[in-house]
């Protein structure tokens, strides 16, 4: 896949301050699912906490897909999951450690790190996720799928399209809506993407001041 071929927008400054949550998208425009592939596999070049990378995405592009994603919404979010030409759910891998070793095995046969080093991950990172609470796991997973989720809500601008992420839902409905392990996913947030129809509200921001201390 070439990953540039849809990078419409490569000005990070306009990226990230123009960036704003439409709540209405033009329902005619179609995404395609390469294109959606792309932008997802470039969010994932988020960093992860030691390389776990315990996020999993479910894409809602069609009329069953966002019939499931509007079955757990909230109704404020109804605009938007109705009229996006793409609703993805960002869901936490509380297991992702379970193929940690595939992972650092890669590496090692890529020539990325020696087999010296990814044994001392195994030693290492890999024990305190294998001995972990179901509370570590989780945040862990949270942290590792909001990095994912910001980086996709910049890449969609870079494609040409404007993004909403979304928390209103109802996250005890969401991982059963979609026929996968409770015990193992949770949901994070969810990002619609399409292109815009109507303005936004301009959102207004703390001083930096009033959030920062310097110590």
């Amino acid at each position: 896949m070439d990953e540039t071929k849809n990078l419409i927008n490569n000005d990070f400054k306009d990226i990230m301050l123009n960036r704003h949550s439409y709540r209405k998208f033009q329902k005619d425009v179609v995404i395609s699912r390469e294109e959606i592939s792309e932008m997802l596999e470039e969010a994932i070049s988020a960093p992860s906490a030691c390389n776990l990378q315990s996020w999993y995405f479910v894409v809602c592009d069609d009329a069953k897909g966002k019939e499931k994603a509007h079955s757990v919404m909230m109704p404020f979010n109804y605009p938007q999951v109705d009229s996006a030409s793409a609703v993805i759910f960002i869901l936490g891998d509380t297991q992702s450690h379970l193929k940690y070793r595939d992972v650092w095995n890669k590496a090692c046969e890529n020539g990325q790190i020696t087999p010296e080093e990814r044994d001392k991950v195994f030693k290492t990172f890999l024990p305190l996720y294998e001995h972990a609470d179901r509370s570590f796991l989780e945040k862990d997973a949270t942290i590792d799928g909001s990095m994912a989720a910001m980086q996709l809500l910049l890449v969609a601008r870079a494609h040409g399209y404007e993004a909403n992420p979304m928390s209103g839902y109802f996250f005890d409905k969401v991982v059963d809506a979609f026929g996968l392990d409770s015990k193992r996913y949770i949901p994070i947030t969810a990002v619609a993407i399409g292109k815009p129809e109507g303005t936004f509200t301009k959102s207004v921001r703390y001083d930096v001041k009033d959030v920062t201390d310097f110590m």
